[in-house]
């Protein structure tokens, strides 16, 4: 069940420095005060940190970082420095903090995922802060995460939280680029992210940071479909916490969906990354938004990709539009033979047993809900 009392906030870079090239000590100590604020109301907290290059930035009197081995450097330098710092300013309250580095591989097997979960359970339980950042130094193209802004929703899955607060140098999401278009608007409710809302946002807003207002979407639409609320606000802003809580700071918020997934459909959610495309027919798609159904092999058309049995695939209808994702029990070469098959054929083309479904129900999270 979900813990009302648990909020996972994401600091951006932007935030951490100020805007600057290195980390600003002044912004991280109000910062702090108001986590420790939040946690004396009574909730419970995990922080998502970014600055770890940044951090690192700071040590070295020769500037670089604009390559990805240079970035790795001044993560690997970074990282001690910068949960030195949280660890230092958490300490004069007498509050305890820990470290818990990431990659995709922790979420995208299930084993690790639910050893994540367990301890970062266990943190909040003995009322530790965790404190979680990408391991940066480690990471390439096929483990990355690929930016703070999604491995937060992740963490927000991890720890059954309710609230997941992105801060960042703007105060949400707007109609517009407000630094460029002086009548763009704040858009302070979102209630799905779609296309159009894709489309306001462009790339990463600071060249300090890997994130942008895209991620921000793709960690809310994650976070959402989860149940988790999401909400984008200005972490300059003075008491910038204590005021979303209280919903009395501008932002833009993304509402929780009122049917959350269940653990094991959060997981598949949050955790693989996909490996193919299965190409589905209208029947299909119907059986799957309206009626629940799994998957069987005569709905699908056509495959995309290279995958293994229980790997998971994403499937599109034939305009190309994302119906679901789940773990495909067939390979690829095996859907290229069973497809538009009756079920009652598989095990004639295939030669030996085995499942009836390409895609269990159990085993898959629709994207879209209405055709």
């Amino acid at each position: 069940m979900m813990n009302k009392n648990i909020v996972v906030i994401k600091f951006g870079t932007s935030v951490l420095t100020a805007g600057k090239k290195t980390l600003n000590k002044p912004r991280m100590v109000e910062l702090v005060r108001q986590c420790v604020q939040l946690k004396n109301a009574g909730y419970q907290l995990v922080l998502v940190s970014s600055g770890a290059v940044a951090a690192g930035r700071s040590q070295l009197a020769k500037q670089c970082g604009s390559s990805l081995k240079e970035k790795q450097m001044l993560a690997a330098i970074g990282q001690g420095q910068l949960i030195h710092m949280w660890q230092t300013l958490f300490s004069l309250y007498d509050i305890s903090v820990a470290q818990m580095l990431l990659t995709r591989a922790d979420v995208e097997h299930r084993d690790r995922y639910l050893t994540a979960r367990d301890t970062l359970t266990e943190l909040l339980y003995h009322d530790v802060v965790p404190i979680i950042n990408e391991n940066d130094a480690v990471s390439s193209a096929e483990i990355t995460v690929g930016d703070n802004d999604n491995l937060s929703a992740m963490v927000a899955i991890l720890a059954n939280a309710n609230k997941l607060i992105l801060l960042t140098d703007q105060s949400g999401l707007f109609t517009a680029d407000p630094r460029n278009s002086p009548d763009a608007e704040l858009i302070s409710e979102v209630y799905k992210v779609d296309d159009e809302l894709r489309a306001l946002a462009g790339g990463s807003g600071s060249s300090l940071g890997t994130g942008g207002m895209a991620t921000k979407l793709q960690a809310a639409d994650i976070a959402q479909r989860a149940g988790i609320e999401t909400i984008i606000a200005k972490g300059s802003e003075s008491d910038v916490i204590t005021q979303v809580i209280n919903n009395d700071a501008p932002n833009t918020t993304f509402l929780r969906f009122s049917a959350p997934l269940e653990g094991r459909k959060k997981w598949l959610l949050s955790g693989p990354k996909s490996t193919g495309t299965l190409i589905i027919d209208k029947g299909a798609c119907e059986a799957l938004i309206n009626h629940g159904a799994s998957l069987l092999a005569k709905g699908v058309t056509s495959s995309q990709g290279q995958f293994k049995r229980g790997d998971l695939v994403t499937v599109k209808d034939q305009n190309g539009r994302i119906i679901a994702k789940g773990l495909c029990g067939f390979s690829d070469s095996e859907l290229s033979v069973i497809k538009g098959c009756h079920s009652s054929q598989i095990e004639a083309e295939l030669g030996c047993k085995s499942s009836h479904e390409v895609l269990h129900r159990d085993d898959m999270v629709l994207l879209e809900y209405v055709l």
